[in-house]
C-alpha cells in the first residue's frame, strides 16, 4: 500500500447548482459570480497536489475527469490535506484558498491556456 497523491494542473470544482441542490458543500463548487481579485476558499476530496508558481485554470467538472474550457485563471494561494467528516465518512481532502486572476465567457472560444501554460 502506498501514499495516494493526486497531481492537479488545474483547480476543477462543481457547478453552483451542485451546492443549492445539496449535493455538495460551497467550497465544492465555482461561485455564482466570480469576481477578479477576490479570494474563495476550495474543498477537494484526496490528496491533491498544485501548482503554486504562477497562474493555472479553474474549470468546471461534472466529475470523472469531464472538464469544461477554463472559466477563470486563478493563482492558488493555499492548500492543506487534512481528515476531516466528508460526505458522513472520515476521509483525506484537499482544501485551500486561491485568487481570481482573470474570468472568462464560457462561450468565448478564445483559448486561455494550453494545458497549465497561459497564453
Amino acid at each position: 500500500m502506498g501514499i495516494q497523491v493526486e497531481f492537479n494542473p488545474d483547480l476543477a470544482l462543481r457547478n453552483i447548482s451542485e451546492y443549492d441542490e445539496g449535493r455538495r458543500t460551497l467550497e465544492e463548487c465555482i461561485p455564482e459570480n466570480l469576481e477578479i481579485g477576490e479570494i474563495y476558499p476550495f474543498l477537494k476530496k484526496g490528496q491533491r497536489v498544485y501548482w503554486f508558481d504562477g497562474e493555472m485554470p479553474l474549470c468546471e467538472t461534472t466529475g470523472n475527469g469531464n472538464l469544461s474550457r477554463p472559466l477563470a485563471s486563478i493563482v492558488m494561494i493555499e492548500a492543506i490535506h487534512k481528515i476531516r467528516s466528508y460526505q458522513s465518512e472520515e476521509q483525506i481532502v484537499t482544501e485551500g484558498l486561491y485568487l481570481v486572476k482573470e474570468v472568462y465567457d464560457r462561450n468565448d472560444p478564445t483559448i486561455h491556456f494550453e494545458g497549465w501554460n497561459k497564453k
